[in-house]
């Protein structure tokens, strides 16, 4: 079973501009409106490639009511929405994507979460924790919520013999990490961030990096390096798979696509090289879609003919 923990849900609108001018009149095209957030994100992905989810979080107000019904009606019914509803309203993010992919985000902060809430929630996840649950925990948690929601989280999940995936950035991240998660997807500047560097580390470096977090306990670190590709590392072996060039239409959702892919790839069981191949493959398709969409199953399989792995010597 898969399971995702949207904290922080949102309604997200997708534009294209010609040029984002600071102070300016800028005029929109081609609006789109996506449900999202990055764990309802991996979600939709993975219904796309044929899986199922159990999809849990928060939502409030009608924007909140309005992603539940999406979710519900998602076609082919691979997500099944289990959230919780909260006062307020969930937030709206407006992403502004220049010609070539270059993307500015607006994002609201969303509602106020109580403990009372959190507490509910963790209970309802513990419920879904045993064996053979995987459970990805990604994006931001929004006011009221803790930085050390996650950590506290991973280790309640894994006390039941869950497997937990994290996806998060800053005091989530670092704080997530004292709880040793079995995977995690840091890109380059998340990485510099944590260790407190003052340069941007070259594919060397960041290799480095990732054996420190893999020499940790961390069963696979996936480094997301953006137009470079990315680097992979579990126990003594890495993996470095640069990136498939496509004709890029909006990289919002990628890291999120990747995510998906992974967990697919590690529910099924399969070879971590054809994991991570599937992994490259999905994420350059999401770079192809507008808005937030995942990519079909017919342009992953022609992408992961394309996929270039190769193991690096230890």
């Amino acid at each position: 079973m898969i399971v995702t923990v949207t904290v922080n849900p949102a309604m997200d609108k997708t534009a294209e501009i010609d040029r984002l001018c600071p102070r300016a009149l800028n005029r929109l095209d081609g609006v789109v409106s996506d449900v999202g957030g990055k764990g309802i994100n991996v979600s939709k992905t993975i219904a796309a490639l044929g899986r199922q989810s159990v999809a849990c979080g928060f939502l409030a107000g009608q924007t909140g009511q309005s992603i539940r019904q999406t979710l519900l009606d998602w076609p082919g019914g691979g997500i099944r929405p289990d959230f919780l509803t909260v006062p307020g309203e969930t937030r709206t993010n407006l992403k502004l994507v220049e010609p070539g992919g270059e993307l500015t985000e607006l994002n609201e902060r969303g509602p106020h979460i109580s403990q009372e809430s959190l507490d509910a929630l963790t209970a309802k996840l513990e419920g879904y924790a045993a064996p053979g649950t995987l459970f990805v925990l990604a994006g931001s948690v929004g006011p009221g919520v803790p930085p050390e929601f996650y950590r506290d989280l991973t280790l309640r999940l894994k006390q039941k013999g869950a497997k937990v995936f994290v996806d998060a950035d800053g005091p989530l991240f670092a704080h997530a990490l004292e709880a040793v998660p079995d995977i995690i997807k840091p890109n380059a500047f998340e990485l510099t961030q944590y260790f407190g560097l003052d340069h941007t580390p070259d594919e060397k470096e960041l290799i480095g990096l990732g054996r420190t977090l893999a020499g940790r306990g961390v069963g696979l670190v996936c480094i997301s390096r953006g137009g470079q590709g990315a680097c992979f590392i579990q126990g003594d072996r890495v993996w470095n798979a640069p990136v498939i060039q496509v004709a890029a239409r909006s990289t919002v959702g990628a890291g999120d696509a990747m995510v998906a892919a992974i967990v697919c790839g590690v529910d099924e069981g399969l070879p971590m090289e054809d994991c991570l191949r599937l992994a490259m493959a999905v994420s350059a398709g999401a770079v192809t879609t507008r808005g937030t969409c995942p990519p079909d199953l017919e342009t992953v399989h022609a992408l992961e003919a394309r996929v270039r792995l190769s193991e690096l010597a230890t």
